[in-house]
């Protein structure tokens, strides 16, 4: 269960070409994505993971992009598919929170189209007036 996993802030930690290979591969937001432009995103982000606390072995990674000071957009949230279902992303969650929590955010933002549930745990729910938010969206050559 969840007790066999811990949470990194470290970035030197994260495994990214593992990273990469989840994302691209086997995530539905980012399939597809060139490694260039992951890596792009890292380096613009806050990044966390949750690793095996036997083994070492990355199981779990997540991104913050923020200007640490009223915003944050957490995405790129992504659990090994092998072990889904052991707690893991609620360990990844509060880890994250745990981090941001001195920061006095105002908002904290993201989008899920199936981890509803997981994230209303953790005092997300949808937009008050969604009406007022808007995206400018393009439809770049990658992911």
């Amino acid at each position: 269960m969840a007790s066999n996993y811990h949470f990194s802030a470290a970035t030197e930690d994260i495994d990214r070409a593992l990273v990469h290979l989840w994302l691209s591969n086997e995530s539905y937001w980012a399939r597809g994505r060139p490694r260039e432009v992951q890596d792009r995103a890292f380096g613009g982000s806050r990044n966390f993971g949750v690793y095996e606390s036997a083994s070492g072995r990355q199981v779990a990674y997540a991104r913050v992009v923020t200007d640490g000071a009223t915003f944050a957009w957490l995405c790129d949230v992504f659990v090994s598919a092998e072990d889904r279902g052991e707690g893991i992303g609620s360990v990844l969650l509060q880890g994250i929170l745990d981090e941001f929590e001195p920061m006095n955010l105002k908002r904290i933002l993201l989008a899920t189209e199936d981890a509803h549930t997981l994230y209303e745990k953790f005092g997300f729910e949808p937009l008050d007036v969604p009406s007022q938010w808007m995206a400018r969206t393009t439809k770049p050559e990658s992911a």
